[in-house]
């Protein structure tokens, strides 16, 4: 169902939603409006859960090195 648009009539009224609804990534039931792409605030907050615990990560390099020079310290920081 990728890609297809799904039209409900209501009435005189068409509705055409924005995006297709998807299953949930955490445990597959369809997703909900409110909590899009999760189906319930549960399924939001072990998402939220893992990022914070650190089981899902962005890579980036170890060796990164600092763009911005410190700042110089002045005779006021020193008093």
């Amino acid at each position: 169902m990728a890609g297809k648009r799904v039209v409900v009539s209501v009435g005189d009224n068409s509705v055409t939603p924005l995006r297709p609804k998807r299953p949930c990534p955490e445990c597959g039931r369809p997703s909900a409006r409110d909590t899009y792409p999760f189906c319930s605030k549960r399924c939001k907050d072990i998402d939220l859960n893992r990022w914070l615990k650190g089981v899902y990560v962005i890579p980036g390099r170890d060796n990164e090195e600092e763009t911005e020079d410190p700042p110089a310290s002045t005779p006021q920081d020193q008093e």
